[in-house]
């Protein structure tokens, strides 16, 4: 049996910081890096042509002096206090040079200064100059370190110049991507530009024509979403004055299995054409709040009593909360009868402290509405419902400032959470029993209305 091969651990992946990401940041570090290449090619290109003119000019004068000092030698006078037959120090390059008949010239050391060798043949030895290189070579490292300096300034001005500008793009596209939140959110009426002042004739670049094109993009669809809103309304209007005349009548037909179903059907008309008005409502997030400070456990308790449904109340730690008691009703009561319709028993209503959570026993909530939320006029399983029960519950929790989540329970079911804000202040003996409920047309948490799920 062959060997199984030996499978290496996987080296975990260098993660850079969250910050790196940002466009300033990668905008920065591209200005930087140009920079410093343009900056380090002009130095080179700087200090080679400096370089090689001062060598050129430092070589000149070297083997000027050395024709000077070979018609000494040739005429026999003294040579120059800088020339010499084999000189001490002359660099063996050149002194190799000179021996063979040629004439050349060296930078190199002199009692430890930077001297310009010239040397030449003479009988068969080396006549060499040496010409003191020292203020060429520091010409050449001043040049050099004029060049880092005024890189450094280029780059640090360019850094910040191009930091100024990505800025001012960033905060934009920053300004463009809170509004795109805002309007996710549900405001609609969120706009990057102000059309009160904005010029449609002035130039525009590419972030103004994103804006632009996020702004066109709400103003369409605000004007969708509100005409399918009044179309909303318009129809739960229209069939409100029908369906009054038509429940009158079926009042007045002989009893009967006939006279029960038309009864039973008109009263679910009724209570559908009372969701879409109050779907409505919410979708023109007009709607005002009756604060109150009230018991939370109390209330929950007098929720389950008016559904009329065998649903378990469990009070771990009560508390007082601040809201609006109608509307707090309407949730309880909507979730407590979307538990009874589409899941199954025990249903169990918990109150601890600000927290409120209903939970049942069945199949648990089909996927989507975990993923998505509630959807009107969408169900699973039976087809019990009309989807509107869990939206309306929803709407009225964001109406009141509460957090409503769905989630799967622990060992099966379906489990929907609310979360209150909690009362800090003294409730002043209020518990939400003298509490006067707001008449808006709403219906009452009679059990009628539900988010279907499996």
């Amino acid at each position: 049996m062959s060997p199984r091969p030996r499978v290496r651990p996987r080296q975990p992946r260098l993660r850079l910081p969250a910050w790196t990401a940002t466009l300033t940041w990668k905008a920065a570090v591209f200005i930087a890096v140009m920079c410093c290449a343009l900056a380090a090619l002009l130095g080179v290109l700087v200090h080679v042509s400096v370089t090689d003119r001062t060598v050129e000019d430092a070589r000149e004068r070297a083997l000027a002096r050395l024709t000077t000092a070979a018609r000494a030698y040739e005429a026999g006078e003294p040579l120059p206090r800088t020339a010499g037959i084999d000189p001490v120090g002359l660099p063996d390059p050149l002194r190799a040079l000179a021996l063979g008949g040629q004439s050349g010239t060296m930078v190199d050391s002199y009692e430890g200064r930077p001297t310009m060798w010239a040397a030449g043949p003479a009988d068969g030895r080396a006549l060499a100059v040496r010409t003191d290189f020292a203020a060429s070579a520091e010409t050449i490292n001043g040049l050099d370190r004029s060049i880092v300096g005024s890189s450094v300034l280029a780059i640090g001005a360019t850094l910040l110049v191009g930091a100024f500008a990505v800025t001012r793009i960033t905060r934009r596209l920053h300004l463009t991507a809170q509004v795109a939140r805002r309007i996710s959110a549900g405001d609609l009426d969120a706009r990057v530009d102000d059309p009160r002042t904005h010029d449609p004739s002035r130039p525009q670049d590419e972030v103004a024509t994103v804006s632009g094109a996020l702004d066109t993009m709400a103003s369409s669809l605000q004007r969708k979403l509100q005409s399918e809103q009044r179309f909303t309304a318009d129809v739960a209007h229209e069939l409100r004055t029908p369906l009054t005349g038509l429940s009158a009548a079926a009042e007045l037909l002989p009893e009967g299995r006939p006279s029960e179903l038309v009864r039973d059907r008109v009263k679910a008309m009724r209570g559908l054409t009372e969701d879409l008005l109050e779907i409505s409502r919410l979708d023109a997030r007009n709607e005002t709040v009756d604060l109150a400070v009230h018991e939370l456990g109390p209330l929950a308790e007098r929720v389950v009593r008016a559904s009329g449904t065998d649903t378990a109340v469990r009070i771990e730690r009560d508390a007082p909360v601040e809201t609006d008691r109608r509307r707090l009703e309407r949730v309880l009561g909507n979730l407590v009868s979307n538990a009874h319709r589409h899941g199954a028993p025990p249903v169990v209503l918990t109150v601890d402290g600000p927290v409120v959570t209903v939970r049942d026993h069945g199949d648990g909530y089909p996927p989507y509405l975990l993923d998505l939320g509630p959807q009107r006029f969408r169900t699973e399983g039976r087809g019990k419902g009309h989807g509107l029960g869990l939206t309306i519950a929803a709407g009225q929790a964001e109406v009141i400032g509460a957090r409503l989540e769905f989630a799967a329970a622990p060992g099966g079911g379906a489990l929907a959470r609310l979360s209150l804000p909690e009362y800090g202040g003294d409730p002043d003996g209020t518990d939400g029993t003298d509490g006067k409920a707001e008449p808006d047309g709403t219906a009452e948490p009679d059990g009628t209305d539900g988010m279907g799920h499996p």
